[in-house]
């Protein structure tokens, strides 16, 4: 009732007449009418009556209401029904000037963003230094698991984590199981990886979470992390992953030591150990 007193007749392409409204906004015959359902079925939805609805109908109520996608999921939980994937809101596309603020406050935490097919969308200077993102490997976090050399020669748990990574995707796969994008990323990581195909044949499946890394970096040696990768719920598209340093190895003071400009020096010039 109170999204349908917020359209106007005018908004709803209805012809407006000289007969004065009682009613704020959309009549609930209007809505019927513009839906295309019955105007006593349309009362008894409002009015929370044990009905069957389907997400057909629902997604016309939504149109006519002008819902936005955080409203037309909450409308499909109120009748019971699964909601559709969060989908992302035009007014919320422009937020990666706010996303990089947040991966570069993580500093001198690696930390980096990837969208739903798990390409890197941007990564701060600790991911660069530490994880050895840069801009001439494929910049899809799944693919450069299995193909960076500098990564697998740098990842002392690259057996035991790549599993994990794999069900993870697969998990991600199954959510959108027509979804060509997944497809594309399967295709280019098993042409260049047998060992991704035999662990993919093992159809083993995980939500994302955390995973933890111990890392052998050429300058500082030993590092030990956590990564947590986190949702944005206003861009269901977009991950944060956030690497955390763990009590162990000294990691905190080596990855400060990295960040600064003593270690930014040093990192340009590796040296073995």
């Amino acid at each position: 009732m109170s999204r349908r007193a917020r359209v106007s007749p005018q908004e709803a392409g209805l012809p407006v007449g000289g007969v004065r409204r009682r009613t704020p906004g959309l009549r609930r015959e209007e809505v019927a009418v513009l839906a295309g359902v019955g105007a006593s079925w349309y009362q008894w939805l409002e009015q929370g009556r044990d009905i069957s609805v389907s997400p057909q109908v629902l997604d016309s109520v939504a149109r006519v209401l002008r819902l936005s996608n955080a409203e037309r999921r909450h409308l499909y939980a109120l009748a019971g029904l699964n909601p559709p994937a969060p989908e992302v809101a035009p007014e919320k596309r422009d937020m990666c000037d706010g996303l990089r603020r947040v991966i570069d406050t993580w500093m001198p935490y690696p930390a980096h963003i990837m969208d739903l097919y798990y390409n890197c969308v941007m990564y701060n200077d600790a991911a660069a230094v530490v994880l050895g993102m840069r801009s001439d490997i494929t910049q899809n976090c799944l693919v450069d698991f299995f193909t960076d050399p500098m990564y697998r020669a740098r990842s002392r748990t690259w057996e035991q984590n790549a599993r994990t990574v794999v069900a993870q995707f697969r998990a991600a796969c199954a959510a959108r199981p027509d979804d060509d994008g997944y497809q594309a990323v399967l295709a280019e990581v098993s042409d260049a990886s047998a060992e991704f195909v035999g662990m993919w044949a093992e159809r083993d499946i995980e939500d994302q979470g955390q995973i933890r890394k111990e890392l052998d970096h050429p300058v500082v040696g030993l590092l030990v992390v956590e990564s947590t990768v986190m949702k944005v719920p206003a861009r269901p598209d977009l991950s944060i992953v956030l690497h955390t340093p763990l009590d162990e190895a000294n990691t905190a003071a080596k990855l400060e030591w990295l960040a600064s400009p003593e270690g930014r020096r040093g990192a340009m010039y590796p040296v073995a150990g």
